[in-house]
């Protein structure tokens, strides 16, 4: 089964363009998001399956060497679903056939290369499927071939590209020490005795590749300007799925799966965390477009995940994996909200949209069920991946970090009632009163979305013991 969630998606690409080009057009968009739904269904059906059924490489003409966890059903099952919610956008926003199947086409590779990069076992192969994934990101931000979308995929790509540098010094530094790229036989190299000053340079260099992939601070240039520039649908993917994918998840992997943890790995996690934890939702308050807000705030909830992490404990790990899916479900949800009141009134700017809540009833509700869930506000989702990262936090005595994270959440929610007051309060211009609410298909994402978030919140009891507990107690034992 693993194996064919990366083929296919390849050999899909392949089929549509070698049809004509009429019936490609017309099929693509769907075969997409039977693509993604039977991905969803899969993994959600069979996610123990998942994490003990495959271990080996793709193919045997394919030395890439995958394998499935607890971890990896989860990230699985995510970027199906951001990926469904992205199509389903690209349908409504993007007017011509030529146009969506070439997004379709774009979205697919994405797809395997976020598959190929939850899946992989070795760091070599690790470091092939995120490069799949960051190039056609790169292409996907100037979708719309406008200037400003050539500027953040200009900084994309430059920022990108350094961080191929350090991971590949990184794996050259690693091999040296060990002789392989395997997880396994890395971690049982480095268990021994090794060069400390080579593998703390390998730790060092990879982990910095890594922060510039999740945009965190002092490595976020790139990240509000691509999220920005970028079309809907591809900011969609970009804040809900890739950045986690390529940047988030890989970092937990290797640092649980290969290196471990030491003092220097948490403390370096801890910094790196609670600087971007800080900084970005301060930065978020001065904010004045609803997308920019959006990507700072995108910044500040990696960090949280990044304190979990940092924690080095099973509880925090548990709360980091949870929170990167909390943070996918209501971060797409506020982008796809975003979207839907950028196509209904032509703007983003808080300046100019007021008490639109009165015809768009619907995206003002969901976006207070993302917001609330982003700020940790109970029972919502996002609550409780929050409050198991503090507890982790303040369990393993970082009580400093813990406290920022609570203060950080009080930042959190200011400038989320912020965006929902200055957005969907107030009295409504003239200028807006011919606004409607987004039609039948558009609403999909917004409703699935926050009741997964509801959902999550109320049966978190037992996603905590059938889910989080074991994929912690996995990953951090």
């Amino acid at each position: 089964m693993q194996p064919l969630l990366i083929l296919i998606p390849f050999i899909t690409i392949l089929l549509l363009n070698i049809l004509r080009p009429e019936i490609a057009r017309r099929a693509a968009f769907r075969v997409a998001l039977v693509i993604s739904v039977l991905q969803m269904i899969a993994v959600f059906f069979l996610h123990r399956s998942f994490a003990t059924m495959y271990s080996g490489p793709l193919l045997s003409v394919l030395q890439f060497n995958i394998t499935t966890d607890y971890l990896s059903a989860l990230m699985l099952f995510s970027i199906a679903l951001i990926l469904f919610v992205a199509l389903i956008v690209a349908g409504q926003v993007i007017k011509g056939r030529q146009e969506l199947f070439n997004f379709v086409n774009l979205s697919l590779i994405a797809l395997a290369g976020m598959n190929g990069t939850v899946m992989s076992h070795d760091i070599f192969s690790l470091y092939v499927f995120i490069e799949v994934t960051s190039v056609t990101s790169f292409i996907m931000i100037v979708f719309n071939q406008n200037i400003r979308a050539f500027e953040g995929a200009f900084k994309y790509i430059m920022l990108s590209a350094l961080a191929t540098i350090f991971m590949l010094t990184a794996i050259a530094l690693v091999v040296i020490l060990t002789g392989d790229t395997d997880f396994t036989v890395i971690k049982a190299a480095l268990s021994g005795p090794v060069n400390s000053g080579i593998l703390k340079s390998a730790i060092v260099i990879f982990l910095s590749g890594f922060f510039i992939k999740a945009g965190l601070i002092p490595f976020h240039g790139w990240l509000p300007d691509a999220y920005v520039s970028a079309p809907s649908p591809v900011s969609v993917l970009l804040a809900g799925i890739i950045t986690k994918t390529v940047g988030v998840y890989t970092l937990i992997r290797v640092v649980t799966g290969v290196f471990g943890f030491s003092p220097v790995i948490n403390n370096t996690l801890l910094f790196i965390g609670a600087f971007s934890v800080v900084l970005a939702a301060i930065a978020a308050l001065n904010q004045r477009d609803f997308k920019r807000m959006l990507a700072y705030s995108s910044i500040s909830q990696v960090g949280y995940i990044i304190l979990g992490v940092g924690a080095g404990t099973p509880l925090g790990i548990a709360g980091a994996a949870f929170h990167l899916f909390n943070h996918a479900i209501f971060k797409s949800l506020l982008f796809v909200n975003s979207s839907a009141v950028e196509e209904q009134t032509g703007s983003r700017s808080m300046d100019n949209l007021y008490g639109i809540a009165q015809k768009m009833p619907l995206t003002a509700t969901t976006s207070v069920v993302a917001s609330l869930s982003a700020a940790g506000v109970p029972p919502l989702a996002g609550f409780w991946s929050k409050i198991m990262i503090i507890v982790a936090l303040w369990m393993s005595g970082h009580y400093g970090f813990c406290l920022v994270a609570i203060f950080t959440g009080i930042l959190t929610l200011a400038y989320f009632l912020s965006l929902q007051r200055n957005i969907f309060s107030g009295k409504l211009p003239d200028s807006l009163k011919n606004i409607k609410e987004v039609g039948f298909v558009f609403a999909i994402p917004e409703v699935l979305l926050a009741a997964i978030i509801i959902g999550c919140g109320i049966f978190y009891p037992w996603i905590l013991k059938s889910l989080i507990l074991p994929l912690g107690a996995a990953l951090g034992g």
